[in-house]
C-alpha cells in the first residue's frame, strides 16, 4: 500500500460558490477540452450518442431541488459541481498497491501516475466522493489533476496559470488557490462566507472547499413591489434614457 508524503503548508484546492453556479457544464467542458490532449490525456469516450454512453470526465455538474427550511422561502435548483476533493488524509492513496495514486509534498495536490496504474480500481471504492474515473479503453483510472501541467506552465501569463474549469466559469464561482494559506484570497472568502468541507464525517479533510447558497427570497418581504401605475422618474436621466422611456411608452 502507499505512504503518504509528509504534508507541507501549501494546500493548492479550488473554492465553489453553490449560490452562483449555474449548471452551464462550462467547466467540465472547458477540464475535458484542457486535459483530453495535454499531459493527463486522452480522456476517451465511447458510444458518446448512444443509448449507454460511456465516458471519463474529470469535473461533473449535478443539479438538485432543494425544499425550503422556512415557510416563506420557496424551493430551489442547486446546481452542484464534483471532482477530486484533493484531500488531506485520502484514502484513494493509502490503499493503492502500485503507487500509481500519490499526493504531491510540495502542493497537496493528488495525482494518478498512469505508468503505474493496473486498473484494480480500489481508488474508486475508497473514494467516498465518486472522484475517481475509470478508462474502459485505456484500463487506468484517471482524475482531477487541478490542470497541474497548466498552472505551473511558465510560458503562460501569470493571470492564465489557473484550472481550466475556472477560466471558463462565466460567472465566476470557481476560484482557485492556497488554502493552506489563511490570508490567501481563497481562505478569506470561505472565512466570510461559512465555506464547508464536504461530508466531513468521513475524515479525509478535503481541501476544496463549498461556499452555500443564500436563501432565495419569494418577493413578499418588508419592500413592496412597485405597482403597475408607479412609474420610475426619468427627468434627471440622461438624453439617452429619457428617449429610450419616450420611445417605450409609447
Amino acid at each position: 500500500m502507499t505512504s503518504l508524503a509528509p504534508s507541507t503548508a501549501k494546500k493548492l484546492g479550488l473554492v465553489i460558490d453553490l449560490d452562483i453556479c449555474v449548471g452551464c457544464h462550462a467547466c467540465a467542458v472547458a477540464c475535458k477540452e484542457w486535459n483530453d490532449g495535454g499531459e493527463f490525456g486522452p480522456l476517451p469516450d465511447a458510444d458518446p450518442y448512444g443509448a449507454e454512453p460511456l465516458g471519463v470526465w474529470f469535473n461533473r455538474v449535478h443539479s438538485y431541488e432543494v425544499e425550503p427550511t422556512q415557510k416563506n422561502q420557496p424551493a430551489m435548483t442547486v446546481h452542484f459541481p464534483r471532482s477530486c476533493l484533493h484531500c488531506e488524509t485520502p484514502d484513494c492513496v493509502t490503499v493503492c498497491p502500485t503507487g500509481a495514486s500519490y499526493k504531491r509534498a510540495e502542493d497537496g495536490i493528488v495525482l494518478v501516475d498512469e505508468d503505474k496504474c493496473i486498473g484494480c480500481k480500489l481508488c474508486s471504492w475508497a473514494c467516498p466522493y465518486g472522484a475517481r474515473e475509470y478508462s474502459e479503453v485505456r484500463g487506468v483510472m484517471q482524475k482531477c489533476t487541478l490542470c497541474v501541467d497548466r498552472i505551473y506552465n511558465e510560458s503562460f501569463e501569470e493571470v492564465d496559470r489557473q484550472p481550466a474549469c475556472v477560466m471558463a466559469c462565466p460567472t465566476r464561482a470557481r476560484h482557485f488557490g492556497d488554502l493552506g494559506d489563511p490570508d490567501s484570497t481563497v481562505s478569506k472568502l470561505v472565512a466570510e462566507r461559512g465555506g464547508y468541507d464536504l461530508m466531513p464525517e468521513m475524515g479525509y479533510k478535503p481541501v476544496n472547499k463549498y461556499l452555500p447558497p443564500r436563501p432565495r427570497r419569494d418577493g413578499c418581504g418588508s419592500t413592496p413591489k412597485p405597482t403597475s401605475d408607479e412609474k420610475t422618474d426619468f427627468s434627471t436621466a440622461s438624453p439617452l434614457l429619457r428617449w429610450i422611456d419616450k420611445v417605450l411608452s409609447r
